[in-house]
This record gives C-alpha cells, structure tokens and sequence, in this order.
C-alpha cells in the first residue's frame, strides 16, 4: 500500500535551504529537513490563523505551555507545570541563551564530538573553550557505534568547564543514550558542580523498538541543575517556523535564562505558536507513528544498501533521529568525501568536518525523504564510487 511519505514534492525556487543551495543537477539530502508534508492538524491550525487575516505580536499562552506539560505526561510519565516552561523560537536559539545565561567569557562547555556543528558555534559566539570528551568508536561487520569513555568525559572537565551541552538522542550518530549512561553522565557533572542543557529534539523520532527516557527521568537527582530542550520542529517537519521550549523546573535558573535571553530573541511567530499547539497534541499521534514506521523502513533500506552496494563504507544504526552518519574514510575519496559525492555524484550531504573531533572522512545523510528519492540517492554514490578511476 502507497504511504503518504511516497510523495514527491517538488521543492526547488520555493528558497528552500535544502533544496536551493545547489544547482537544480544535485539531490539534497544535507540538513535536517524532511521532504514530508506537515500532518493534517497543523496544516489547519494554520489555516485557521490566515484567515483571521490579522498577524500582530502574540505572547506564548499558557495553555500552549499546558499542551507541552500534558505531552510529556502523555509520552514519558513526566510531570511538569507550566510554569517549568519558556517558549523560544528555535533550540538553535536556546542553547546560545544558555551559554549567555551559564558562562562567561574563557569559561567552558562540556560536549561529545562529532556533535552538532552549533553547539561548537555557541561556545565561539561567546567566547567560550569547547571541552570535548570525545565518543569512542569502533566498526564491526561495516556497521559503526559510538560509546563514552566515563572517565575521559571526566578527565575532559577543567575549572573553567560551567556546563555539560547533551545532545541525546545524539546528532549526528542517531545513539539513545540509556538511563544508565545518562546516569553517569550527570553525575560526573553533579560532581563538577555544572549545569546540564540537554537537547532533545530528536526525541520523539525514535526508531524501531527504541525505548526513550528523558534526562530529566532517568536522572531525577539533577533536576535542580537540568535544562531540557524540546520542539516539534523536527518531528513534525516544521524547521521554518521555528519554535521549540525550555523545560527548567529550577526557577533560580530559569530567571537567569529569561534575563539572558530579555532583549535578544525575538517573539515566537503567531503561526509558529498555533503549528507548535497542533502538533503536540493528540490530534497528531497516529500521523507520527506512521512516520515513524516509515523512518525506520528507510533506515534499514539505507543500511541494506551499504552493507550490498558500498563495500569498505561503515554507517552507524540509528535508534533515533532520521539521520545516517557514514564513514567513507577506506574508500580515500579525492579530494574529500563531501566534495566527491557533491561533484561526482550530485548528492548534497552533510560534510564531517563542522562536527569536530572525529568528524573527518564521514558524511550525515537525511534519510527522511520518499523512499524512491532515498534510492535514487544512494545509487547515484555507489555509481560514482564504482566510476572511479
């Protein structure tokens, strides 16, 4: 039976980042942005807002606060207030916030590389030293997985280290980290004294039987010390909106986020807040189990492939996220793999380098696309690595 997440939509001349970057010759499949329709509530609660026909300035509700509290009751068991939550407009936007909010100039971020490039763009904007305790890796049978080394992530920390920046589920990897680990994680950072951001964004796209705990329940103990990022911009393809919420039960903490953030993050759209208020509600629920469904069909496509049509290419298995990260380091690609697959094969990846430490010689694939498009794709990489001379 045909899936709705089939369609083939053509994005091209609609300024689209993904799809208008490169020439109309390249397929895309870089940022994290899916190539699916947003569900049918969203769609209408935008609707709704048109034809109002008026779009002054909106203040977060608190019953939008409300349906985020009710969602992480609903999904994990999580009780929060309302008031434990700060509407912003993008995670991006959050974690800058936090380094003003938690650091000072020469101070230190805590992160596990290769991460997401902004989190090393948060500690240069403010002038802050990235501390990386980087993930360990190993490759058996092609397949790559990361882990954490406890005691480098310990030996990582200096005095001048004030917060511990968690990506989790992890970008670019796709790793759930389990309640233990989180465990031990936190409390090292407990140990060191240091606030804990955590982004989890990605959350909700777990894949497969994946379990998913949040930090906030998986280590109870470091709630007074916990800030947790969370949107429903990627699960529900609504990036451009740009709209997300810090959960920060601590209320000394999250004062020094509002007054951090007073004067330079704007006001969340009125769209963005009436997609935000569809999509974490109920109304939603089967449209993302379907997806989810149809993410984890694409994932195992994705690793078939490899294992079959790339020989000497290791890819992690994503438990989460919609998102490959594959080392082409073997194949010794000219001049670099993100410039050989962009050129040769006309396919926009996501080059390792900007994720740091152990970024090199791998590339982050969106495999949230129509399954024809992922296809097409990986056979243009393999022609191309089979072309080679």
């Amino acid at each position: 039976m045909t899936s709705p997440f089939d369609r083939m939509i053509d994005r091209h001349d609609t300024n689209s980042i993904k799809w208008d970057l490169y020439g109309k010759d390249v397929l895309p499949m870089w940022v994290a942005d899916a190539d699916y329709p947003a569900p049918e509530p969203v769609l209408q609660a935008l609707r709704l807002k048109t034809s109002q026909g008026v779009f002054g300035y909106e203040i977060p509700p608190r019953a939008l606060r409300e349906t985020v509290a009710s969602r992480m009751q609903r999904l994990y068991g999580w009780a929060l207030s309302p008031d434990d939550i700060v509407t912003i407009p993008g995670i991006v936007t959050g974690i800058n916030v936090a380094a003003r909010a938690y650091a000072h100039v020469g101070d230190g971020i805590l992160m596990q590389p290769p991460v997401y490039p902004p989190f090393m763009g948060a500690a240069k904007s403010f002038g802050l030293t990235a501390d990386f305790a980087p993930l360990t890796r190993s490759i058996s049978n092609g397949r790559l997985s990361y882990g954490i080394d406890f005691e480098a992530f310990e030996r990582a920390i200096t005095p001048r280290t004030k917060f511990l920046l968690l990506c989790q589920p992890h970008n670019p990897t796709g790793q759930v980290y389990t309640p233990d680990e989180i465990r031990q994680m936190t409390a090292i950072a407990l140990r060191h004294d240091l606030v804990i951001v955590s982004d989890e964004i990605h959350s909700e796209l777990t894949l497969g039987d994946t379990a998913y705990t949040p930090t906030a329940l998986a280590a109870p103990e470091a709630a007074d010390r916990l800030i947790t990022f969370v949107a429903p911009t990627k699960t529900f393809n609504l990036a451009g909106l740009g709209c997300g919420f810090a959960i920060i039960p601590n209320a000394r903490l999250r004062a020094q986020y509002q007054a951090a953030a007073e004067g330079i993050v704007p006001l969340v759209s009125a769209f963005s807040l009436a997609a935000a208020h569809a999509a974490f509600g109920p109304e939603t629920d089967g449209w993302l189990t379907e997806l989810r469904g149809y993410l984890t069909a694409n994932r195992d496509t994705l690793l078939d492939f490899v294992a079959k049509r790339l020989p000497g290419v290791a890819a992690t298995t994503p438990a989460a996220t919609y998102l490959a990260w594959l080392d082409f380091s073997e194949l010794n690609l000219h001049p670099d793999p993100h410039a050989f697959v962009l050129h040769k094969a006309k396919v926009g990846l996501n080059d390792g380098m900007p994720f740091g430490p152990g970024g090199a010689g791998c590339l982050r694939l969106n495999f949230a696309c129509p399954r024809e498009r992922l296809l097409d794709g990986l056979e243009r990489i393999a022609q191309a690595v089979d072309d080679r001379a």
